[in-house]
């Protein structure tokens, strides 16, 4: 069985995250990702700390197995290296701000003509349209002018990004998804299409309760913490020693809480009988939980729900999470090889024929592979 991506060539010109994490996804479907960097300084990410022997951990995470070679696209032999790849890639991948490519004589539509069956993937802050594409922004922009941010924190305090970088993460996986959409389109008509994902339009997309809350009440929600605005009990308890998590999200997983806590008649009380009330009345189920809750550890708890079937589960740190055996067990750790060699994080999609091994590549070093792809290509 072979790779899903195997034997497809994808031109990587972009840098730092949004585009590389969707070239990292098409790499980790076997596509051969050639990264084009720029001479002397390439991705901006060699420079982002952590490093480890003067090499950057963060770039090698983004990385792995990809090829790179440094052109200049305003200096005519490297344009005639860029345009041999282009007459054999299958995709190729831009973040730069809109127009940036058509200077270069290497927009959409040129190419399109040039390469019918090339497919272009742009990412950008606001996208190809509108009267802010040519903006600039980076993922806290779009948090924050997307939405993400204004429920993002606890109540009555300063908003706050979130920990990962989903601005950024979420468009190059929006991306991802364009790309392989276009890539069966192909297989079907033999032409390429161009995909126009903006990071802010990114953010919109995910704000599922969000937006249903705003458009049915007519006010926009505000921070809830850990707590879900739509679904109650779902959010962080003190137990003896700590914080956990429960998660029932329906009635019959709230009546087997209710019956585990002691407190059958939770289940018939019109202020907890269904999600709505339950929401309504938050606050309050919050302090009837944790009286009991606070009576033992959090592993007690987590045990005992687990055993009941209700969705529970510790607040673990990073390195906790790095060593949880279920995320080992799925392959989510990988050892990046190499000297010196890094820690990433594996690919989340397990598909028959699809290697998912905990070894990956090594990321490139800036230029490295450019006698390879010259021979490759036939040039000198």
């Amino acid at each position: 069985m072979t790779a899903p991506l195997a034997g497809l060539t994808v031109i990587d010109l972009t840098h730092v995250l949004a585009g590389p994490f969707c070239s990292a996804i098409l790499g980790d479907l076997a596509a051969r990702v050639i990264k084009v960097e720029r001479p002397v300084t390439g991705d901006d990410t060699r420079a982002f700390p952590p490093f480890r022997d003067g090499q950057s951990g963060y770039f090698a995470g983004l990385n792995h197995g990809k090829q790179s070679i440094a052109l200049d696209l305003k200096s005519p032999p490297d344009r005639e290296i860029f345009e041999a790849l282009l007459a054999r890639a299958d995709v190729l991948l831009e973040n730069y701000r809109p127009g940036v490519m058509d200077r270069l004589g290497y927009g959409w539509d040129a190419l399109h003509a040039r390469y019918p069956r090339l497919i272009y993937g742009a990412v950008s802050g606001f996208g190809q349209t509108g009267p802010d594409r040519l903006k600039p922004a980076y993922d806290m922009v779009v948090q924050a002018r997307g939405g993400v941010m204004s429920i993002t924190g606890e109540s009555g305090r300063d908003p706050v990004r979130t920990g990962a970088s989903i601005g950024d993460i979420v468009a190059g996986m929006y991306l991802a998804q364009g790309v392989l959409a276009a890539l069966l389109s192909r297989g079907t008509d033999g032409a390429g299409r161009m995909i126009d994902v903006a990071m802010l339009d990114s953010q919109v997309a995910i704000l599922e309760h969000a937006v249903a809350i705003t458009s049915v009440t007519g006010t926009p929600p505000g921070p809830t913490g850990a707590r879900h605005p739509s679904i109650t009990p779902f959010e962080t308890f003190h137990a003896e020693d700590g914080l956990f998590v429960i998660a029932a999200g329906n009635d019959a997983l709230f009546a087997k809480l209710a019956d585990l806590l002691g407190h059958p008649e939770w289940a018939g009380d019109e202020r907890f009988a269904t999600n709505p009330a339950r929401c309504r009345n938050a606050r309050l189920l919050k302090r009837l939980i944790e009286i009991e809750t606070l009576h033992a550890p959090a592993a007690t708890w987590i045990e005992r729900l687990e055993a009941a079937g209700i969705p529970t589960g510790p607040i673990q740190n990073v390195a906790q999470a790095m060593a949880d055996p279920q995320v080992l067990a799925r392959n989510m750790i990988v050892t990046v090889g190499g000297e010196p060699a890094f820690t990433a994080a594996g690919c989340p999609i397990k598909m028959t024929g699809l290697p998912d091994s905990t070894e990956r590549p090594a990321a490139p070093a800036l230029d490295g592979d450019r006698a390879a792809i010259l021979g490759w290509l036939g040039l000198s």
